[in-house]
C-alpha cells in the first residue's frame, strides 16, 4: 500500500491531553507538582513593568537642569498621583510660580540634573496564568509556569479569533448543515460555548455578544465578515489577541460549509459539559490550530496516539482548495507515479470517495488528514 506525509486536524473524542501553561517573564508559580487543578485557577501569576513616562521639569519651569535640585519636591522612589506636583519655582520677585506635575500615577524612576527630565514609571500590571483545563500538574517549570495534564476530547478548528474562555457545551442547532441565525440564540446562553451547523452570519455574532455568550463554533464564516468584524484585513500573523467580546473558531473554512457529521456529533454528544476553548491560529512558522477542549473526568485514561502525518488508504481527509473545498471524504488510491494536472505540473495525486459517493482526483497538496 502506497503512503505519503500531510498535515492534519485531529478530531478525538477521549485521548491525553497535555497544556504547557507559562508566564510570559519569570514570575511565582502557584501550585506544585502532582496538584489537581481547574481550569480558572491561577496556576502563576507575575508583574510586568509600567509604562515609563518622561517629564521635562526643567523646561516646564524654564531653568536649568542643576536648578532642579531647589525645585524639586519629590525624589527617586517616591509614589505621585496623576497631577500632584513634582516640583516648583517662583519666579518675578515671587509674584509667579511655574509648577511641574506628575502625568500619572505612579513612581519617581528617576531624575536626571543633566537633561533636567524625571522619569515616572506606572504601577507593574499584574499579568496571571490560568491551568485552562481541569486537570493534573505533571512538572513544573521554576519561576515560569506548569504543564497540566487532562483526559479528554481534543478538537481543533482551520482558524479561531479571540482568546481562551470556558464555559458549557450548548447546541444552536440540529444539524451539521444548519444555519445559525440570530434567533437561534437565548439569554440562557449566556457565558456558554455554542455549537453551530454550516454557517455563522455577521448578525449572529453581533447578538451572541449582546447575549454575553463567550464563544461560537461553526462550519463555516464569509471572509468578508471576518474584515467587518475585526475592521481591517486578518493577514497571516498570528490570531488570538482580537477583541471582538468571543471567540469564534470555524472547524472547515470560509464560506457555507457544513460542520463535518464527526466534528458535529462529538460536539453535540458534549452538550452540558465544560470547554476549555482558544481561538489562536497560526499558519506558518509553528503551526497552532484554534481548539476545544472537554475534560472527561471519571473515565479511564487512554494512551494518546501519535500521529505521525501518514496518509493511507482509507484515511479520512478534508479538501483544502476549489473546487472541492471544504468537502470531506476516505482515500482510496495513492498511485505512485507523478500526473500530470491542468496547471502542466506533474504532480503525485490521490484518489478520494466523498460521502455522497462522488469519486475524484487530487493533488496530495490540495487535501489535510482528519485525525482520528
Amino acid at each position: 500500500m502506497a503512503t505519503s506525509f500531510t498535515p492534519g486536524l485531529r478530531v478525538a473524542k477521549n485521548i491525553i491531553v497535555r497544556k504547557e501553561r507559562r508566564l510570559p517573564l519569570l514570575g511565582e508559580v502557584l501550585v506544585k507538582s502532582g496538584d489537581t487543578v481547574k481550569a480558572d485557577q491561577v496556576v502563576a501569576e507575575t508583574k510586568l513593568p509600567g509604562r515609563i513616562f518622561p517629564v521635562n521639569v526643567a523646561n516646564a519651569l524654564n531653568v536649568t537642569p542643576p536648578e532642579l535640585k531647589e525645585a524639586m519636591f519629590k525624589g527617586i522612589g517616591d509614589q505621585v498621583e496623576e497631577g500632584e506636583v513634582l516640583a516648583s519655582i517662583k519666579s518675578f520677585f515671587g509674584l509667579f510660580r511655574s509648577e511641574a506635575k506628575a502625568p500619572i500615577h505612579g513612581t519617581i524612576e528617576s531624575i536626571s540634573f543633566i537633561t533636567g527630565q524625571v522619569i515616572v514609571q506606572a504601577p507593574p500590571v499584574p499579568v496571571q496564568v490560568k491551568a485552562f483545563v481541569d486537570g493534573r500538574v505533571i512538572q513544573v517549570f521554576s519561576n515560569e509556569g506548569v504543564e497540566v495534564e487532562t483526559n479528554g476530547s481534543y478538537i481543533q478548528g482551520i482558524l479561531g479569533l479571540g482568546g481562551e474562555t470556558l464555559g458549557p457545551i450548548m447546541m444552536g442547532v440540529e444539524a451539521p448543515n444548519e444555519v445559525l441565525t440570530p434567533d437561534k440564540l437565548t439569554p440562557a446562553m449566556k457565558g456558554a460555548v455554542v455549537i453551530g451547523g454550516s454557517l455563522l452570519r455577521l448578525d449572529t455574532v453581533r447578538r451572541a455578544r449582546e447575549l454575553g455568550i463567550n464563544a461560537l463554533v461553526t462550519g463555516g464564516f464569509h471572509d468578508g465578515d471576518v474584515k467587518q468584524l475585526l475592521g481591517y484585513d486578518l493577514g497571516v500573523a498570528i490570531t488570538g489577541s482580537e477583541d471582538i467580546g468571543l471567540t469564534l473558531i470555524l472547524t472547515e473554512g470560509f464560506g457555507c460549509i457544513d460542520m463535518a457529521d464527526r466534528t458535529f456529533e462529538l460536539l453535540k454528544s458534549l452538550e452540558g459539559r465544560f470547554a476549555s476553548v482558544n481561538g489562536a491560529t497560526q499558519i506558518r512558522a509553528g503551526v497552532i490550530r484554534p481548539e476545544i477542549i472537554v475534560t472527561r473526568d471519571g473515565e479511564e485514561l487512554q494512551v494518546e496516539t501519535v500521529h505521525t502525518g501518514e496518509l493511507t488508504e482509507g484515511q479520512t481527509v478534508r479538501v483544502i482548495r476549489n473546487p472541492y473545498f471544504g468537502r470531506i471524504g476516505k482515500v482510496t488510491g495513492l498511485p505512485p507515479e507523478l500526473t500530470l494536472i491542468p496547471t502542466g505540473a506533474a504532480v503525485r495525486i490521490l484518489e478520494v470517495e466523498f460521502t455522497d459517493g462522488e469519486r475524484v482526483s487530487l493533488p496530495r497538496t490540495n487535501i489535510e488528514l482528519i485525525l482520528e
